[in-house]
């Protein structure tokens, strides 16, 4: 069955509630990655996104179609993560070391690539990932929903309620961070080995 989302929505709100379970299929990989990188826990990223599809369900019938339903449904999913952290301990924080099946990796990766200069790339991602889990909340959430989830500037802005200029400045903040993040760290590891 290859239904577009809105046709599936149109056979949930015509009664056929299993229908609902093929959104749920289609969208789950990708939330589910957003999710654990938000929670940084995977049962606490699952009970979110169980909250959130359920959140789904509930409003599917005042769902008005100006966004895509993916972006509808990534701004709930959002929602309920960030309302999970808030009530777990207060601190936000973005994880990328978790990579689902189907989710984007911010790894480098050639098959090209010789032995030395494979180590190299790997614990340049390491770097990375370690960096961007370092990131205060607001950036880290915008810049995975933009790097790792290949969202628009108008999909985050749907996604997360903010303005287009907040977006981008935190965008902006976020990349200036990681880099010079990242040049101190290559700095004082080049400096060991020397």
């Amino acid at each position: 069955m290859s239904d577009t989302d809105r046709e599936i929505v149109q056979h949930v709100l015509d009664g056929d509630v299993r229908a609902f379970g093929l959104l749920v299929d289609k969208h789950k990989a990708k939330a589910m990655t957003l999710a654990v990188r938000i929670l940084k826990n995977r049962e606490d990223a699952e009970e979110a996104l169980q909250d959130a599809f359920v959140r789904v369900y509930r409003a599917l019938s005042s769902f008005e179609w100006k966004s895509s339903f993916s972006t509808w449904l990534y701004r709930i999913v959002y929602n309920a993560c960030a309302t999970a952290a808030g009530k777990r301990n207060g601190k936000y924080q973005i994880s990328l070391d978790v990579v689902d099946e189907d989710g984007p990796r911010l790894e480098i990766e050639s098959d090209e690539l010789q032995p030395d200069m494979r180590m190299e790339s790997d614990e340049f991602s390491k770097i990375v990932r370690e960096e961007v889990e370092k990131l205060p909340f607001a950036y880290g959430s915008t810049f995975t929903l933009f790097v790792i989830q290949e969202m628009s500037y108008e999909e985050i802005v749907q996604v997360m309620g903010l303005p287009l200029g907040t977006v981008k400045a935190r965008i902006f903040r976020a990349r200036a961070l990681l880099r010079k993040a990242i040049v101190k760290r290559m700095d004082h590891s080049l400096a060991i080995k020397e």
